[in-house]
């Protein structure tokens, strides 16, 4: 897969910017965007080269480059056994459709597979790529805790799409988390319990010197 191509190597007028949240923040001349990019500390990363004007993104990239390959050698040790589904969206999906399409993504997650999400862009949505854009932004940040971005948005035509691979280390650290503090909780349980079963054993003593 080529490389987007990034800060001064975008090479348009302006862009449709895309904030690092996946906020829109509209059409910007590039030399803004590249400002507000250096402001931020942020790369500005063309992610719809053939929109009109091109979709640009606010991000890290180099930390978005290091996760990617980190990502990508842990799915080749586990190649044999991951395989990459796809599930399709509609730009116009209302929440109820979403919510079931998230719940196929989440169960392929889960079994290791890796998950290759398309958008079908019908007719004029092709000129907004950005809601495209606010789609896959939105369902990666809902199933965060089990995947992380191989592939970021990218348009091909009528179609957008994106890769999710497992991360179950992230939901794996999640119930360690979570272990640990019922741990905790239970050792300050037992402390306070052998704390008042000290002071009923000197009580006792007490009572029997006086007696």
């Amino acid at each position: 897969m080529n490389e987007p191509r990034i800060n001064d190597r975008i090479r348009v007028p302006e862009v449709r910017l895309v904030g690092p949240g996946g906020e829109q923040v509209g059409v910007v001349r590039v030399e803004d965007a590249l400002r507000l990019a250096e402001e931020a500390g942020l790369d500005l990363v063309e992610v719809a080269p053939d929109a009109k004007p091109p979709v640009a993104k606010l991000m890290d990239y180099g930390k978005y480059k290091y996760e990617a390959a980190q990502k990508a050698r842990d799915a080749r040790r586990n190649q044999a056994n991951t395989q990459l589904k796809e599930i399709r969206f509609r730009l116009k999906i209302d929440d109820h459709d979403f919510e079931v399409k998230k719940g196929h993504v989440e169960r392929f997650l889960n079994q290791g597979d890796k998950v290759k999400v398309m958008i079908m862009f019908r007719g004029r949505e092709q000129s907004r790529p950005e809601a495209g854009v606010r789609l896959l932004q939105r369902l990666a940040d809902e199933v965060g805790d089990l995947a992380t971005v191989e592939s970021m948005p990218r348009q091909d035509g009528r179609n957008m799409t994106m890769v999710l691979a497992p991360t179950k280390r992230k939901a794996d650290a999640l119930n360690e988390q979570r272990k640990r503090r019922e741990a905790e909780r239970e050792a300050r349980r037992d402390k306070r319990a052998e704390r008042s079963s000290r002071a009923q054993e000197h009580a006792a003593a007490a009572h029997m010197e006086e007696d």
